[in-house]
Parts: C-alpha cells; sequence; structure tokens
C-alpha cells in the first residue's frame, strides 16, 4: 500500500511542469449465479504514463 501511495504522489508531482494530471475512476456492478458483486478503479493519467488500482 505504501508503494501505491509513493507512486500516486509521484505521478502528481509529474504534473507540476504544467502537464495535467487526469484522475480516473471506474465503478462496476454484477450479478451472477452466485449473487451480486462490486468492484471498480481508481486511476491518474499524465501524458502517456497512467496509474491504475483496482479493488
Amino acid at each position: 500500500m505504501k508503494r501505491v501511495a509513493l507512486l500516486l504522489i509521484l505521478l502528481a508531482g509529474c504534473g507540476a511542469d504544467g502537464e495535467p494530471v487526469q484522475p480516473t475512476m471506474a465503478a462496476r456492478v454484477g450479478i451472477g449465479s452466485s449473487g451480486a458483486h462490486a468492484g471498480g478503479a481508481v486511476g491518474l493519467n499524465t501524458g502517456r504514463v497512467g496509474l491504475t488500482v483496482g479493488f
């Protein structure tokens, strides 16, 4: 978890020179034979570099 936080901080710092940092978020809900489940992802994109973490 500390590594993920460090990567997010580094990516946010990359946008300090004027390159916009774009946050992303996705959520999903599925229903199957075993019941309902939920999940999602959050991330940061800056230029050609992106980091996404799913849960």
